[in-house]
């Protein structure tokens, strides 16, 4: 897509918005990259500009989500926890109740909705929704702090105005509530690149978990081991999720963009460093699809945010521009601040890392391979 147009989907009535100091899940994130994003001067231009989101409503949330389930979500974020609600998810360790607990999500919801509307107008190529990506709640279900599903959400909203889309899911944890959403249909693949469900939350998404019925062979699911570096993690996109959107043909893709996934996290095992998100960008890019990418997870909140600044700063096609290069802070120094650039340091390798890490990938990439790119009529083992 040439001169393609971007859109950030942001405004100050999410900012206003905030979880207990205790919880991990901080959602002033969004904030902190808006302003940073600006520091960069990546907010301007003729090609890009920052949209207001709306609130999601009732009937949209619905879509997905039970009446009931809604109606004890707002019951406990005004105070008042049920048995019922319990029951649900709610007010767990990863699923605390507070005031924002419905607001937030539905305004993220909402903006992952803002999203979709302005892909399907045409008034945008690229959408970027940091303050989205909530994969792991259910139709009546919260789980992982996630109490809302905007993934199901926007991926339904376009799916219902006649699109094939393409959910690509790269956070650390699997995509467990997306993946339930579309198991048996095939009008919308997904595919989870994640650290196994052997050593993490939500101790699924194997690579036996590939849809039922019409949805077979549409869900996708790649588990990565614990310590998986930037070399592996291509290798495992390059080999299963490049080919599958190729041979899937999608007319949109939806991606989130977790930040768990960099080394030093403290919710998660992988080793990556950011440097991964401008190979990924550009390989989706190639496809020329629309792209509705949201947030996702990112417990490290600096690094995060310099992260998904770089994923925008390559959706605008200014890398050279705004990096002062390669070298300085990072997660190699499990650093916060803005010293070098948006990039991280390479992180070395060590070959005992190596020799525990390519032989799992590639038996799992292969296993893969062997039972979903039949059904696509795509070779196993070239």
């Amino acid at each position: 897509m040439n001169n393609r147009k971007l859109a950030f989907i942001h405004s100050p009535d999410i900012e206003a918005f905030t979880y207990p100091p205790d919880c991990p899940f901080r959602t002033q994130r969004a904030a902190r990259l808006r302003e940073r994003l600006a520091s960069f001067q990546l907010l301007t231009g003729e090609d890009r500009a920052v949209v207001a989101p709306r609130p999601a409503t009732r009937a949209e949330l619905e879509k997905f989500h039970t009446a009931r389930y809604l109606d004890e979500l707002q019951r406990a974020a005004a105070g008042d926890l049920t048995v019922v609600g319990f029951g649900m998810g709610l007010g767990g360790p990863e699923t605390h109740v507070s005031r924002d607990v419905y607001e937030y999500p539905r305004w993220a919801c909402g903006a992952t909705l803002t999203g979709a509307q302005l892909i399907l107008s045409g008034d945008a190529d690229i959408v970027f929704n940091p303050s989205g990506g909530f994969h792991h709640a259910g139709a009546e279900k919260a789980s992982g702090f996630c109490y809302l599903n905007d993934m199901v959400l926007g991926c339904q909203r376009l799916a219902d105005a006649g699109k094939r889309v393409l959910c690509l899911d790269l956070d650390a944890h699997h995509g467990d509530g997306t993946q339930e959403a579309f198991y048996d249909r095939n009008d919308v693949m997904t595919i989870s690149m994640h650290e196994s469900g052997k050593t993490l939350f939500p101790w699924g998404g194997f690579e036996d978990e590939i849809g039922e019925g019409t949805g077979r062979g549409y869900n996708v699911n790649v588990p990565l081991p614990a310590y998986t570096y930037d070399e592996a993690f291509l290798f495992a996109l390059n080999r299963i999720s490049v080919p599958l959107i190729g041979a899937f043909n999608p007319d949109v893709l939806v991606v989130e963009f977790g930040m768990d996934t960099l080394a030093g996290d403290p919710l998660t095992h992988l080793a990556l460093t950011n440097n991964v998100y401008p190979e990924i960008v550009h390989r989706l890019l190639s496809f020329g699809k629309p792209i509705l990418a949201t947030g996702g997870g990112g417990y490290n909140v600096g690094n995060t945010v310099r992260g998904w600044a770089l994923v925008w700063q390559t959706f605008c096609g200014e890398e050279d521009e705004n990096d002062l290069g390669v070298g300085m802070g990072g997660v190699m120094l499990q650093s916060t601040e803005w010293l070098g650039g948006l990039h991280d340091r390479e992180l070395p390798v060590s070959a005992e890392q190596r020799a525990a890490v390519e032989p799992v990938v590639r038996e799992t990439t292969q296993r893969i391979r062997q039972t979903v790119f039949p059904l696509h009529e795509l070779p196993a083992d070239s």
